[in-house]
């Protein structure tokens, strides 16, 4: 695991061999945004005390989406250090194992993409403490917003620090190569509404699930990137 410094002193991106995980620090106050695959509990434990930071002070694991490269070690992690697990409520009977991951409509190019995916260790159940709705405001950040982003899961959410000009996408948006759509949706067309929606923001940091976070010229990018999204999304369906 990388631990990559996105804002000095608030902000560091935990990459993965597969997808990443963002910690926020309100002084000694920690906030966890999605926690990696299953087995990462001691990486991103040592990565936190590598800050100089206590990981006693994780208070909350805010989880994107229901997929195991986002909430493989969430549970582990919460029952360590007693912080509270979040998640919109369309994604929380998965993440708790009560209902099947939804399956994906893949286009011909993501098949193997996908199949590299789930060679990630699969997400044990995982309790979830509160569940979320859009427009909720969490006590980080100097008023975190939860941003309903579904398309990619029923439940996947960004997360606006306003304040910061801060945009957790999840998997909503990628940076891989270049910003572009997130893969594996359940529903294409509402997955390029809600990036239209993200990218509206306008935020000047937006940290994606997979890719290098995009700290410059931001909001003129994903703002290009979403209207190539949908023209592309009006194409196929014309």
């Amino acid at each position: 695991m990388d631990l990559v410094e996105v804002i000095p002193d608030r902000l560091h991106m935990l990459r993965f061999p597969i997808g990443q995980a963002y910690l926020w620090r309100d002084g000694a106050a920690l906030t966890l945004i999605d926690a990696g695959h299953a087995g990462s509990a001691d990486a991103i434990e040592g990565a936190i005390r590598s800050l100089g930071l206590l990981p006693e002070r994780l208070e909350r694991i805010v989880l994107t989406h229901c997929h195991r490269d986002h909430v493989g070690a969430a549970g582990e992690l919460a029952a360590r250090w007693g912080a509270e697990v979040l998640a919109h409520g369309l994604d929380a009977p998965v993440i708790r194992g009560e209902q099947p991951v939804p399956e994906p409509v893949l286009l011909d190019w993501e098949l193997p993409l996908y199949a590299h995916g789930l060679t990630v260790h699969e997400a044990p159940p995982t309790r979830v403490d509160r569940e979320l709705e859009d427009g909720e405001a969490l006590p980080f950040g100097d008023g975190a917003v939860v941003v309903h982003a579904p398309g990619h899961t029923p439940g996947s959410i960004g997360i606006h620090l306003a304040a910061h000009g801060v945009l957790f996408t999840g998997d909503c948006i990628a940076g891989v190569v270049q910003v572009m759509l997130g893969v594996f949706n359940v529903d294409r067309a509402q997955a390029v509404e809600s990036m239209l929606r993200l990218a509206a923001l306008a935020p000047s940091v937006a940290c994606f699930g997979h890719g290098d976070p995009l700290t410059s010229d931001t909001a003129a990018t994903l703002l290009a990137a979403a209207e190539s999204a949908a023209q592309a999304e009006a194409g196929a369906g014309a």
